[in-house]
Protein backbone atom coordinates (compact mmCIF):
# COMPACT_ATOMS: atom_id res chain seq x y z
CA UNK A 1 0.00 0.00 0.00
CA UNK A 2 1.10 3.56 -1.24
CA UNK A 3 2.51 5.41 2.15
CA UNK A 4 0.18 9.03 2.06
CA UNK A 5 1.77 11.74 0.90
CA UNK A 6 1.07 15.15 3.02
CA UNK A 7 2.66 18.85 3.44
CA UNK A 8 2.15 20.82 6.32
CA UNK A 9 2.92 24.47 5.59
CA UNK A 10 3.72 26.42 8.57
CA UNK A 11 5.48 23.98 10.02
CA UNK A 12 7.73 25.67 11.88
CA UNK A 13 5.02 27.15 14.20
CA UNK A 14 3.26 26.13 17.18
CA UNK A 15 0.26 24.55 15.16
CA UNK A 16 2.22 23.40 12.31
CA UNK A 17 4.57 21.47 14.53
CA UNK A 18 1.80 19.56 16.58
CA UNK A 19 0.61 18.74 12.63
CA UNK A 20 4.03 17.36 12.10
CA UNK A 21 3.74 15.31 14.88
CA UNK A 22 0.59 13.83 14.59
CA UNK A 23 1.50 13.00 10.83
CA UNK A 24 4.60 10.70 11.60
CA UNK A 25 2.48 9.00 14.05
CA UNK A 26 0.20 8.29 11.73
CA UNK A 27 2.84 7.22 9.32
CA UNK A 28 2.00 9.67 6.76
CA UNK A 29 5.51 10.35 4.14
CA UNK A 30 5.43 13.62 6.33
CA UNK A 31 6.95 17.20 4.64
CA UNK A 32 7.16 20.09 6.16
CA UNK A 33 6.87 23.24 4.11
CA UNK A 34 9.20 26.21 5.91
CA UNK A 35 11.04 29.10 4.89
CA UNK A 36 15.16 28.43 5.08
CA UNK A 37 15.32 31.31 7.88
CA UNK A 38 12.73 29.48 10.05
CA UNK A 39 13.17 27.41 13.14
CA UNK A 40 13.76 23.62 13.47
CA UNK A 41 13.40 23.64 16.94
CA UNK A 42 10.40 21.13 17.00
CA UNK A 43 11.35 19.86 13.48
CA UNK A 44 14.25 17.42 14.66
CA UNK A 45 12.47 13.72 13.63
CA UNK A 46 14.72 12.17 11.06
CA UNK A 47 11.72 11.03 9.80
CA UNK A 48 10.70 14.86 8.58
CA UNK A 49 11.55 16.08 5.17
CA UNK A 50 11.85 19.71 4.32
CA UNK A 51 10.81 22.09 1.07
CA UNK A 52 10.70 25.70 0.98
CA UNK A 53 7.85 26.80 -1.59
CA UNK A 54 8.04 30.21 -3.28
CA UNK A 55 4.39 31.53 -2.82
CA UNK A 56 5.43 34.91 -3.70
CA UNK A 57 5.97 34.14 -7.20
CA UNK A 58 3.69 31.76 -9.20
CA UNK A 59 6.07 31.30 -12.07
CA UNK A 60 9.05 29.45 -9.48
CA UNK A 61 5.86 27.89 -7.59
CA UNK A 62 4.67 26.02 -10.32
CA UNK A 63 8.39 24.98 -11.42
CA UNK A 64 8.89 23.84 -8.26
CA UNK A 65 5.50 21.71 -7.96
CA UNK A 66 6.51 19.89 -11.40
CA UNK A 67 9.93 19.18 -10.35
CA UNK A 68 8.81 18.04 -6.61
CA UNK A 69 5.93 15.64 -8.78
CA UNK A 70 8.99 14.23 -10.97
CA UNK A 71 10.91 12.67 -8.34
CA UNK A 72 8.64 11.73 -5.55
CA UNK A 73 4.59 12.18 -6.73
CA UNK A 74 2.22 14.71 -6.14
CA UNK A 75 1.40 15.32 -1.94
CA UNK A 76 -2.01 13.61 -1.59
CA UNK A 77 -2.68 15.77 1.15
CA UNK A 78 -1.59 19.43 1.54
CA UNK A 79 -2.44 21.18 5.10
CA UNK A 80 -1.92 25.25 4.48
CA UNK A 81 -1.38 26.58 7.64
CA UNK A 82 1.34 29.43 7.13
CA UNK A 83 -0.20 32.59 7.59
CA UNK A 84 0.65 35.94 9.43
CA UNK A 85 -1.25 36.69 12.76
CA UNK A 86 0.23 40.12 12.61
CA UNK A 87 2.06 41.86 10.61
CA UNK A 88 4.14 46.04 10.43
CA UNK A 89 1.76 46.72 7.86
CA UNK A 90 -2.03 46.06 7.20
CA UNK A 91 -1.41 45.16 3.37
CA UNK A 92 1.13 42.47 4.69
CA UNK A 93 -2.16 40.79 5.64
CA UNK A 94 -3.60 40.37 2.02
CA UNK A 95 -0.54 39.43 0.26
CA UNK A 96 0.27 36.60 2.42
CA UNK A 97 -2.96 35.50 3.85
CA UNK A 98 -4.41 35.78 0.26
CA UNK A 99 -2.18 36.42 -2.53
CA UNK A 100 0.22 33.75 -1.31
CA UNK A 101 -2.49 31.05 -0.79
CA UNK A 102 -3.95 32.40 -3.89
CA UNK A 103 -0.59 31.62 -5.99
CA UNK A 104 0.09 27.77 -4.51
CA UNK A 105 -3.62 27.10 -5.32
CA UNK A 106 -3.42 28.34 -9.03
CA UNK A 107 -0.23 26.67 -8.98
CA UNK A 108 -1.38 23.73 -7.92
CA UNK A 109 -4.28 23.69 -10.54
CA UNK A 110 -2.22 24.74 -13.50
CA UNK A 111 0.38 21.71 -12.63
CA UNK A 112 -1.87 19.46 -12.84
CA UNK A 113 -0.75 18.55 -8.64
CA UNK A 114 -3.67 18.50 -6.97
CA UNK A 115 -4.20 16.82 -3.62
CA UNK A 116 -7.07 14.80 -2.77
CA UNK A 117 -7.47 17.63 0.12
CA UNK A 118 -6.24 20.98 0.60
CA UNK A 119 -7.02 22.23 4.28
CA UNK A 120 -6.90 25.55 4.32
CA UNK A 121 -6.38 26.68 8.40
CA UNK A 122 -8.72 30.16 8.29
CA UNK A 123 -9.85 31.62 11.68
CA UNK A 124 -13.09 32.14 13.52
CA UNK A 125 -12.44 36.03 12.97
CA UNK A 126 -13.97 35.94 9.96
CA UNK A 127 -17.10 36.47 11.74
CA UNK A 128 -16.05 39.74 13.03
CA UNK A 129 -18.77 40.73 16.12
CA UNK A 130 -21.63 38.80 16.63
CA UNK A 131 -24.51 39.04 18.61
CA UNK A 132 -23.67 41.06 21.71
CA UNK A 133 -27.10 41.30 23.29
CA UNK A 134 -28.08 37.78 23.97
CA UNK A 135 -24.43 35.85 23.18
CA UNK A 136 -26.25 33.70 20.62
CA UNK A 137 -23.58 31.57 19.41
CA UNK A 138 -22.12 31.79 15.34
CA UNK A 139 -23.58 29.03 13.50
CA UNK A 140 -21.78 27.60 10.55
CA UNK A 141 -24.80 29.66 7.85
CA UNK A 142 -23.93 32.90 9.30
CA UNK A 143 -23.19 35.70 6.90
CA UNK A 144 -19.54 36.68 7.23
CA UNK A 145 -18.49 40.18 8.56
CA UNK A 146 -14.64 40.39 9.31
CA UNK A 147 -13.50 43.48 11.38
CA UNK A 148 -10.17 42.98 11.44
CA UNK A 149 -7.30 43.04 8.71
CA UNK A 150 -6.33 39.82 9.35
CA UNK A 151 -9.82 38.10 9.68
CA UNK A 152 -10.43 39.83 6.11
CA UNK A 153 -7.34 38.44 4.37
CA UNK A 154 -8.65 34.93 5.39
CA UNK A 155 -12.44 35.58 4.12
CA UNK A 156 -10.71 36.42 0.85
CA UNK A 157 -8.98 32.95 0.97
CA UNK A 158 -12.12 31.33 2.10
CA UNK A 159 -14.49 33.12 -1.41
CA UNK A 160 -11.50 32.46 -3.37
CA UNK A 161 -11.24 28.95 -2.71
CA UNK A 162 -15.32 28.43 -2.47
CA UNK A 163 -15.58 29.63 -6.09
CA UNK A 164 -12.73 27.44 -7.40
CA UNK A 165 -15.30 24.69 -9.34
CA UNK A 166 -14.31 20.80 -8.00
CA UNK A 167 -10.99 22.27 -6.25
CA UNK A 168 -10.51 19.85 -3.36
CA UNK A 169 -10.88 22.47 0.03
CA UNK A 170 -11.90 21.98 3.27
CA UNK A 171 -11.63 25.35 5.63
CA UNK A 172 -11.17 24.88 9.67
CA UNK A 173 -12.18 28.11 11.46
CA UNK A 174 -10.61 27.43 14.67
CA UNK A 175 -11.22 29.62 17.57
CA UNK A 176 -8.26 30.60 20.02
CA UNK A 177 -5.73 27.95 19.93
CA UNK A 178 -3.71 27.35 22.86
CA UNK A 179 -1.07 24.63 24.43
CA UNK A 180 2.63 23.65 24.57
CA UNK A 181 4.56 25.64 22.35
CA UNK A 182 1.99 28.88 21.93
CA UNK A 183 3.62 31.82 23.13
CA UNK A 184 0.54 34.25 22.44
CA UNK A 185 -1.30 32.55 25.90
CA UNK A 186 2.35 32.52 27.36
CA UNK A 187 2.18 36.39 28.20
CA UNK A 188 -1.48 36.17 29.84
CA UNK A 189 -0.09 33.57 32.17
CA UNK A 190 3.42 35.51 32.59
CA UNK A 191 1.24 38.04 34.08
CA UNK A 192 -0.73 35.67 36.34
CA UNK A 193 2.43 34.23 37.79
CA UNK A 194 3.67 37.54 38.42
CA UNK A 195 0.63 38.42 40.21
CA UNK A 196 -1.93 40.28 37.75
CA UNK A 197 -5.16 39.64 36.33
CA UNK A 198 -6.22 41.92 33.45
CA UNK A 199 -9.18 42.66 31.74
CA UNK A 200 -10.72 44.59 29.26
CA UNK A 201 -14.06 46.09 28.96
CA UNK A 202 -16.48 46.17 31.37
CA UNK A 203 -19.13 43.96 29.95
CA UNK A 204 -19.13 40.07 29.83
CA UNK A 205 -17.49 38.45 27.64
CA UNK A 206 -17.64 34.79 26.31
CA UNK A 207 -14.52 33.22 24.77
CA UNK A 208 -13.59 30.23 23.26
CA UNK A 209 -10.86 27.81 23.11
CA UNK A 210 -9.13 24.65 21.23
CA UNK A 211 -6.43 22.86 22.33
CA UNK A 212 -3.39 22.50 19.23
CA UNK A 213 -3.47 18.67 19.10
CA UNK A 214 -7.83 18.79 19.21
CA UNK A 215 -7.06 20.98 16.36
CA UNK A 216 -4.88 18.66 14.74
CA UNK A 217 -7.21 15.42 15.82
CA UNK A 218 -9.70 17.59 13.61
CA UNK A 219 -7.18 18.03 10.21
CA UNK A 220 -6.45 14.52 10.62
CA UNK A 221 -10.36 12.54 11.04
CA UNK A 222 -11.17 14.81 8.24
CA UNK A 223 -8.14 13.62 6.13
CA UNK A 224 -9.24 10.35 6.82
CA UNK A 225 -12.62 10.90 6.37
CA UNK A 226 -12.39 12.59 2.68
CA UNK A 227 -14.23 15.27 4.02
CA UNK A 228 -13.76 18.43 1.02
CA UNK A 229 -15.63 21.42 0.30
CA UNK A 230 -17.17 22.38 3.89
CA UNK A 231 -15.83 24.42 6.42
CA UNK A 232 -16.58 24.10 10.26
CA UNK A 233 -15.77 26.39 13.32
CA UNK A 234 -13.69 23.99 15.74
CA UNK A 235 -13.71 25.17 19.65
CA UNK A 236 -14.27 22.71 22.05
CA UNK A 237 -18.01 22.88 22.47
CA UNK A 238 -17.69 25.13 26.00
CA UNK A 239 -18.45 28.73 26.66
CA UNK A 240 -15.91 30.35 29.20
CA UNK A 241 -16.20 34.11 30.34
CA UNK A 242 -13.00 36.02 30.82
CA UNK A 243 -13.59 35.79 34.80
CA UNK A 244 -13.80 31.80 34.37
CA UNK A 245 -10.28 31.63 32.03
CA UNK A 246 -8.58 33.49 34.18
CA UNK A 247 -9.57 31.15 37.00
CA UNK A 248 -8.28 28.75 35.53
CA UNK A 249 -5.06 29.98 34.53
CA UNK A 250 -4.34 31.20 38.40
CA UNK A 251 -5.42 27.78 40.21
CA UNK A 252 -3.06 26.05 37.19
CA UNK A 253 -0.37 28.39 38.44
CA UNK A 254 -1.37 27.79 42.22
CA UNK A 255 -1.08 31.73 42.89
CA UNK A 256 -3.20 32.34 45.71
CA UNK A 257 -3.90 35.79 45.07
CA UNK A 258 -4.17 38.45 42.02
CA UNK A 259 -4.67 42.03 41.55
CA UNK A 260 -7.32 42.36 39.35
CA UNK A 261 -7.37 45.49 36.94
CA UNK A 262 -10.43 46.06 34.47
CA UNK A 263 -9.19 48.69 31.89
CA UNK A 264 -12.11 50.34 30.09
CA UNK A 265 -11.85 50.15 26.31
CA UNK A 266 -11.77 54.08 26.08
CA UNK A 267 -8.44 54.03 27.36
CA UNK A 268 -7.48 50.41 25.43
CA UNK A 269 -8.42 52.08 21.76
CA UNK A 270 -5.31 54.90 21.78
CA UNK A 271 -2.61 52.84 23.34
CA UNK A 272 -3.46 50.33 20.37
CA UNK A 273 -2.81 52.93 17.81
CA UNK A 274 0.16 54.29 19.92
CA UNK A 275 1.62 50.46 19.90
CA UNK A 276 0.85 50.59 16.37
CA UNK A 277 2.10 53.42 14.88
CA UNK A 278 5.31 53.29 17.12
CA UNK A 279 5.85 49.54 15.80
CA UNK A 280 5.53 50.82 12.47
CA UNK A 281 8.41 53.72 12.73
CA UNK A 282 10.68 51.17 14.24
CA UNK A 283 9.99 48.62 11.64
CA UNK A 284 8.69 45.94 13.98
CA UNK A 285 5.50 43.92 14.42
CA UNK A 286 3.29 44.79 17.72
CA UNK A 287 1.19 42.34 19.46
CA UNK A 288 -0.90 44.92 20.44
CA UNK A 289 -2.34 46.44 17.92
CA UNK A 290 -5.54 47.96 16.33
CA UNK A 291 -6.83 44.54 14.88
CA UNK A 292 -6.07 42.94 18.78
CA UNK A 293 -8.19 45.83 20.24
CA UNK A 294 -11.04 44.97 18.17
CA UNK A 295 -10.50 41.30 19.07
CA UNK A 296 -10.43 42.30 23.09
CA UNK A 297 -13.50 44.75 22.54
CA UNK A 298 -15.48 41.54 21.10
CA UNK A 299 -17.73 40.39 23.49
CA UNK A 300 -19.04 36.97 22.31
CA UNK A 301 -16.39 34.63 20.34
CA UNK A 302 -19.59 31.70 21.27
CA UNK A 303 -19.48 29.25 18.00
CA UNK A 304 -21.69 26.10 17.47
CA UNK A 305 -19.88 23.37 16.43
CA UNK A 306 -22.83 20.86 15.75
CA UNK A 307 -21.47 19.91 12.04
CA UNK A 308 -18.17 18.81 13.62
CA UNK A 309 -19.44 17.07 16.13
CA UNK A 310 -22.31 15.29 13.51
CA UNK A 311 -19.78 14.59 10.83
CA UNK A 312 -16.58 14.01 13.02
CA UNK A 313 -18.02 12.77 16.09
CA UNK A 314 -15.43 15.01 17.73
CA UNK A 315 -15.04 15.13 21.47
CA UNK A 316 -12.25 17.19 22.70
CA UNK A 317 -9.33 15.59 24.18
CA UNK A 318 -8.75 18.83 26.79
CA UNK A 319 -11.26 20.40 28.01
CA UNK A 320 -10.04 23.69 29.48
CA UNK A 321 -9.08 22.98 32.85
CA UNK A 322 -7.13 19.48 31.68
CA UNK A 323 -5.54 21.44 28.72
CA UNK A 324 -4.70 24.66 30.85
CA UNK A 325 -2.97 22.64 33.62
CA UNK A 326 -1.17 20.32 30.81
CA UNK A 327 0.40 23.69 28.95
CA UNK A 328 1.55 25.10 32.42
CA UNK A 329 3.29 22.07 32.90
CA UNK A 330 5.29 22.12 29.63
CA UNK A 331 5.75 25.73 29.98
CA UNK A 332 7.50 25.19 33.49
CA UNK A 333 9.19 22.09 32.29
CA UNK A 334 10.70 24.21 29.51
CA UNK A 335 11.48 27.14 31.49
CA UNK A 336 9.13 29.19 30.11
CA UNK A 337 7.09 29.96 33.22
Amino acid sequence: MEQKRILITGASGFIGSTAVDKALQLGYETWAGIRASSSRTYLQDERIKFIDLNYGDKEKLKGQLLEFAGKYGRFHHIVHNAGITKARHKADFDRVNHEQVRNFVDALIETDTLPDQFIFMSSLSIMGAGDEANYTPFRHDALPNPNTAYGKSKLKTENYLKGLPDFPYLILRPTGVYGPRDRDYLILMKAVKRGLSVGVGFRKQILTFIHAEDLVKVVFRCIERGIIRKEYFVADGENYTGSEFNAIVQQALQKRHLFRITLPLWLVKPAALLSEAFAGLTGRTSTFNTDKYRIMKQRNWSCDITPLQHDLDFQPTYRLKEGVEATVKWYREKGWL
